[in-house]
């Protein structure tokens, strides 16, 4: 038996320009039922008990409005909450317990954001009579026996004190406009404030306005405002967001620190060596973006994140993806790019009247392409821009053969008109370009996003936005800062290798900034390595082999990692574990073989 699910895009369905199509090709309708219909609002209503599922509604819609989803009969008792008709539902809620992280990970629209609001008790869940009044006690009774009851309990009778850190902290100026340091001081009912400014490093912003913050300083001030809050239950809606490797490592210390208080967290999170290090379980909610989104069991963190790799969950005997994702096992230093130079520069600086970068000379060669890596304030944005040629170098040159390609940091969303709009307009016929469509744009859903309007495109969309726009451009090289940013965790993986392919495919050349180490780990040939003081100076080295990079950048962390051996994905050993001791005196930071007993050596 299957539970059919109908879902329609409100903002996608357009029956004025449509032509009605799939009322008039429905199977059902043509019989004489009424499966299809408008609803008052002129947005087509589909009848879950009358569909067949034949898919014709699908097809023959124009603006890719409709999806209709088969799913198991079994999985109607565990529906937690459904928004509306042929709305988005979602099945089962997350776990957490007491001193311990638990972290919740899935694709963007499936259902993080409903999990965190019912578990926060901002949304009481309907299990799915929306056109029910929703009750407390209604969600308790459904909830006997179960592990969460109690948890619930306390939340329906307002014994539950929750803090949340919203994924959105770009908001943030919006509400406070004053000194980062009184909101601290109102939040600090825990009289911790000094503590936490220092594990976060935020000294140097407590005088500034909130308004004057840069996005990193703005989501560890949201970070140390969550944690200051004297709170049972911690929600960290991705914190790593913005910040460096060095500021995640230390948010996620500031978040271990709560656990082992004795309070509850949890954390969404996309970056995945991030969550491991950061969580002792992980669970997966799998499904379809913007349709419906179920939440797996709980699995501890090496086994859940192997499993989001896998698309397989061993407990539950679900295939959620039709393959794996998989970490290359070549050797690190490895290349695969012609003799060919795209673009040369000899050594360059910059000055500003508070900073100064330097640069080794470097050479970026078709098929190759360079990673970037480092803390944030170092100079890493302004070398792309001299690359790309936004900048020009008090000293040094840079040549390029012909037009780069650059995807800056900071995104805009002043377009006035549609994703397909800005991109006739911008590309004219190359988004059409069937290396691109096969690689880069169905991999990533853009057809969902034509008709939307880019002023209303969320950060993930509005990035997915500016990758293609880059990568179908006409150029020798491709300059992308920090293109995983606001992507979920699968889109990321999509994005890098599509720009791998794409890069050796057509035999040019890429640079891409990005604190994602894992990211970085799939699409990069070579590493550049920022260093020095944030704010003040920046280094860089020339171009070195990943491995002698990673090495280099790894050890000015204090970091070590191994290979996963399911997965090859490279996993932060534990600072002071065996592993990590035995790296540090060998000299090899970042590539260990994987086949050793992980459990025995590393965590």
């Amino acid at each position: 038996m299957v539970h059919r699910v109908a879902v329609v895009d409100d903002d996608l369905c357009q029956s004025k320009k449509c032509g009605l199509e799939c009322i008039k090709e429905c199977p059902v309708n043509i019989n004489g039922q009424e499966c299809i219909v408008l609803d008052e609002k002129k947005v087509s209503l589909i009848s879950e008990e009358l569909c067949i599922g034949c898919g014709i509604c699908i097809k023959v819609c124009p603006f890719d409005a409709i999806n209709i989803l088969n799913l198991s009969e079994e999985l109607k008792s565990d529906k937690i909450h459904q928004y509306g008709v042929n709305s988005f539902r979602l099945f089962r809620i997350p776990t957490v317990r007491r001193g311990q992280v638990v972290g919740l990970v899935g694709r963007n629209g499936i259902g993080k954001s409903t999990a965190l609001k019912i578990l926060a008790g901002q949304l009481v869940p309907n299990l799915g009579e929306y056109d029910v009044e929703p009750s407390w006690d209604r969600f308790l009774k459904y909830l006997s026996g179960r592990e969460m009851k109690e948890h619930f309990e306390r939340i329906a009778h307002g014994e539950m004190r929750v803090s949340l850190k919203p994924q959105a902290v770009y908001r943030l100026p919006e509400a406070w406009k004053e000194e980062t340091e009184l909101l601290l001081k109102r939040m600090d009912e825990r009289n911790r404030m000094d503590e936490v400014v220092e594990t976060l490093n935020l000294k140097e912003t407590l005088k500034k306005k909130v308004p004057d913050l840069s996005g990193g300083e703005l989501q560890r001030v949201a970070v140390a405002a969550a944690a200051l809050k004297d709170a049972d239950l911690y929600l960290f809606d991705e914190p790593s967001s913005y910040n460096d490797v060095y500021q995640r490592l230390a948010v996620s210390r500031l978040i271990g620190d709560i656990a082992e208080s004795g309070k509850t967290v949890l954390v969404v999170e996309h970056d995945i060596a991030f969550l491991d290090y950061v969580t002792d379980y992980v669970q997966i909610i799998y499904g379809e973006p913007g349709a419906y989104g179920i939440v797996s069991g709980l699995y501890a963190s090496r086994t859940g994140i192997n499993a989001l790799l896998d698309g397989y969950l061993p407990q539950e005997n679900v295939r959620f993806r039709d393959h794996a994702v998989s970490f290359g096992q070549r050797a690190a230093g490895e290349t695969v790019e012609s003799e060919d130079v795209v673009a040369k520069y000899t050594k360059l600086t910059k000055s500003f009247p508070s900073f100064k970068l330097s640069v080794g000379a470097g050479t970026l060669n078709g098929g190759t392409i360079l990673g970037v890596v480092g803390a944030n304030a170092l100079g890493k944005t302004t070398f792309i821009k001299m690359l790309a040629g936004e900048e020009k170098p008090a000293k040094g040159t840079v040549h390029v053969d012909a037009k780069v390609a650059y995807k800056p940091q900071y995104l805009s969303s002043e377009f006035d008109g549609t994703v397909d709009e800005f991109f006739m307009s911008t590309l004219g016929t190359k988004y059409s370009d069937p290396i691109l469509q096969d690689i880069l744009a169905v991999p990533l859903r853009m057809e969902k996003l034509l008709a939307r309007k880019v002023g209303e495109l969320s950060g993930g969309e509005l990035q997915k936005v500016a990758i293609v726009a880059t990568m179908a451009q006409d150029s020798e090289v491709y300059a992308l800062d920090e293109p995983s940013a606001f992507l979920d965790v699968e889109d990321r993986f999509v994005v890098a290798r599509a720009i791998n392919r794409m890069v050796k495919t057509k035999g040019k050349a890429a640079v891409i900034i990005d604190h994602d180490l894992q990211v970085v780990d799939i699409v990069s040939d070579r590493l550049l390595v920022f260093a020095g003081k944030p704010g003040v100076s920046g280094e860089a080295t020339p171009p070195l082999s990943k491995e002698d990079g990673m090495n280099e950048f790894l050890k000015r962390v204090g970091l070590t990692y191994r290979r996963d051996v399911n997965t090859g994905r490279p996993r932060v050993n534990k600072p002071g574990s065996k592993l990590d001791r035995e790296q540090k005196k060998n000299g090899t930071y970042y590539y260990v073989s994987a086949q050793r007993d992980e459990s025995a050596t590393a965590d």
